[in-house]
């Protein structure tokens, strides 16, 4: 849900207390709807209530009784394109409307890829941080052919406030890497990634990731502009038969420099396993 995306960034992810409905009724057409009253965050026992971040600024002074949402995405064109519409709200605090696209398009010997988001995000009820108003608009491009992708990026926000989101997780925003969020109040940013797949030389499995991300513009509230980048090196590695099937390692070099927040430099070997039960 993009009102509420997951997050496996740690190794215990937040989960979520509470009740929803969904409905594919239609073909191509998935709805759901629900209601969660708690969370149990990655680095803590038990359940709480739920609480928001601005940008990458958790808000734990205030608390929500729960969080509604409600939302479809509707797939046509022979799976090729998708448009979602979605609704969240975290009560007291703020609500969220998302509207997007996904497009894919064959070109000769390439594939021709979009991914485009608006979000408007207001404050709720008894306004518990305040006001807020923020519009964020995403687009990422790509092309791909062969085992080379090509992506750019944009992403602006507009508005007084930062990006909000539930506390502690991610949104599925264009430039939004694990590090760096590039959607602090007024941001600009722009991305240029590659990834490679070395299928395409015979190695199936080993998959490659550069990226870089700049942003400007930031309103940091000190009397100048925040600007901030990042880069990402990935090299990533599944392998493909035998016992240890499925069981995947990537290598994350990050360097991430900004004047309004903590630079960043950092190393993660990344483990997964994905098991067939049957």
């Amino acid at each position: 849900m993009p009102v509420l995306a997951f997050s496996d960034i740690r190794l215990l992810p937040p989960s979520y207390q509470g009740a929803s409905i969904s409905s594919s009724e239609i073909n191509g057409l998935t709805l759901q709807g629900g209601h969660l009253n708690s969370t149990s965050l990655r680095n803590e026992a038990g359940d709480e209530k739920m609480q928001a971040m601005l940008g990458h600024v958790p808000q734990r002074q205030v608390s929500s009784d729960g969080f509604n949402f409600a939302g479809g995405d509707y797939a046509f064109n022979d799976k090729r394109s998708s448009v979602s519409a979605w609704y969240g709200q975290l009560e007291d605090i703020y609500n969220q409307r998302f509207l997007g696209l996904k497009h894919s398009q064959p070109t000769g010997d390439w594939i021709l890829g979009a991914n485009i988001g608006y979000y408007d995000s207001r404050e709720d009820g008894k306004k518990l941080l305040g006001n807020i108003d923020n519009q964020a608009f995403f687009s990422l491009l790509s092309a791909k052919r062969g085992g080379h992708t090509f992506y750019v990026g944009y992403q602006g926000m507009f508005g007084d406030s930062a990006f909000p989101r539930v506390f502690a997780n991610i949104s599925p925003l264009g430039n939004e890497v694990p590090t760096y969020e590039f959607a602090y109040t007024d941001e600009r940013s722009w991305q240029a990634r590659y990834d490679y797949d070395f299928a395409a030389l015979g190695v199936p499995g080993l998959t490659s990731t550069v990226r870089y991300i700049s942003g400007n513009n930031v309103d940091t509230g000190q009397g100048f502009e925040g600007k901030d980048r990042e880069r990402d090196l990935d090299l990533g590695y599944v392998v493909q038969s035998g016992s240890l099937k499925g069981v995947g390692v990537r290598v994350r070099n990050v360097m991430a420099r900004s004047n309004y927040r903590s630079d960043i430099d950092e190393n993660r070997l990344i483990l997964s396993y994905t098991w067939t039960l049957l």
